[in-house]
């Protein structure tokens, strides 16, 4: 099939708001985000604050505003600001509690085989360095119901199991799990669960104190658009003395009178640019005011644009949707043929297609080796900036190279 050049009337009015560049359709939102002008001009507006007085700004400034902040974030996100740290990314958190815990050899720390690779690294580093061992219980996919996910993971719960390490939204097969449901299953059997809610929050709407995990870290520069570095850390209070930032300072020996030690580690962890933190505000309430109707408008036309994008893909590629409609939120995920990847990038491989897509039809769209090579998806995103055509532009593609 000839590509139709269809790219050049897929601009959405709302996609101005962005810098993405205009000659590309960008449909990979879920790997590091995009930030609105809007907000980039807040965080240089605070960027020139702390340089013209940069003393005035950490020591006078700087933990009143930090709080704010979060009292904003934790209203969002339906949490305690009590409970609350800003970290620079889930990664981070992820790590931060793992390097919290007391684990002793025959420990079990439980994992799914969609678990993000840099948070599998980390809890692959916690055991090694205790003695513990990781055990991965594998969700299929495709996957036909919610409770086949449920399943799965209770499948890999034993008498030995100390934490449950689990996505909210998983990043290579970009599905919803039920969480509420797994940290309710998982915690009645006196295991703590720490959720990787990298793709979360924006996304599908939260309310962490009602989920109840012992932790839950989730990326702010995703889907609620902050600047890259900022993130968030919840811990349930029973568990707050426990968790130590990874860089400790001079919270350590503080005394607590107004902050909590909690605060008094996490906010200073070392000299910083912390103008991500303090733009998360700016963030939500651009984003809100993009539509009629705020956040649940967002949530929902993201939602239903990546399910018509993938109804789409589904068509062109004569496959089934590889999940239920109610476990997706803003990203999809589908099966192509069999491939390789040709990258020389170390950190992230790419596949040639991928590469091909975005030299030869101006596409940017991850594909992704997954359970592993030579089997690989194409991972679709939704956000307010993007249009239906954009799909049809890469399901055409699509079928010009795999023919």
């Amino acid at each position: 099939m000839m590509f139709s050049g269809i790219w050049m009337t897929t601009k959405n009015h709302l996609a101005d708001r962005w810098l993405l560049d205009p000659e590309v359709i960008f449909l990979n939102h879920g790997s590091f985000g995009a930030t609105p002008k809007a907000v980039l001009d807040e965080q240089s507006r605070i960027r020139l604050r702390i340089e013209r007085e940069p003393l005035m700004f950490f020591d006078h400034d700087y933990l009143g505003e930090l709080d704010e902040a979060r009292s904003v974030l934790g209203n969002f996100l339906g949490a305690r600001t009590d409970d609350l740290a800003f970290v620079v990314n889930a990664t981070t958190g992820v790590n931060t509690v793992l390097r919290s815990l007391r684990l002793e050899r025959g420990d079990q720390l439980l994992v799914t085989d969609h678990e993000y690779n840099a948070c599998r690294n980390a809890i692959d580093a916690a055991a090694a360095g205790s003695g513990a061992e990781v055990v991965v219980a594998p969700i299929p996919f495709p996957l036909s119901n919610e409770g086949k996910a449920v399943e799965a993971v209770l499948a890999g719960v034993s008498p030995r199991t100390r934490l449950l390490l689990i996505d909210h939204v998983t990043s290579q097969t970009g599905m919803v799990l039920p969480i509420e449901t797994l940290v309710k299953e998982t915690q009645a059997r006196g295991i703590d669960v720490l959720v990787d809610g990298a793709h979360a929050p924006g996304m599908v709407a939260l309310d962490l104190d009602s989920i109840g995990a012992t932790y839950y870290t989730g990326n702010l520069h995703k889907w609620i658009c902050a600047p890259k570095g900022a993130a968030f850390l919840h811990v349930r209070e029973d568990r707050r003395e426990r968790v130590r930032p990874l860089v400790i300072s001079h919270g350590a020996n503080a005394r607590p009178v107004q902050r909590s030690r909690f605060h008094l580690e996490h906010d200073w962890t070392g000299t910083r640019d912390p103008s991500a933190w303090l733009s998360v505000p700016t963030a939500l309430r651009e984003m809100e005011s993009l539509v009629e109707g705020g956040w649940d408008e967002v949530r929902r036309r993201n939602r239903e644009l990546v399910l018509e994008g993938r109804d789409i893909l589904c068509d062109a590629l004569g496959i089934d949707a590889p999940c239920p409609d109610s476990m997706i939120g803003s990203l999809a995920s589908l099966p192509l043929p069999d491939g390789d990847s040709g990258s020389v990038n170390e950190l992230f491989p790419f596949d040639r297609l991928q590469d091909r897509l975005l030299k030869d039809y101006r596409i940017e769209v991850p594909v992704i080796a997954w359970p592993a090579r030579p089997r690989r998806l194409i991972r679709i995103s939704a956000q307010l900036y993007n249009s239906g055509p954009q799909y049809i532009a890469l399901a055409e593609a699509l079928l010009d190279i795999l023919d």
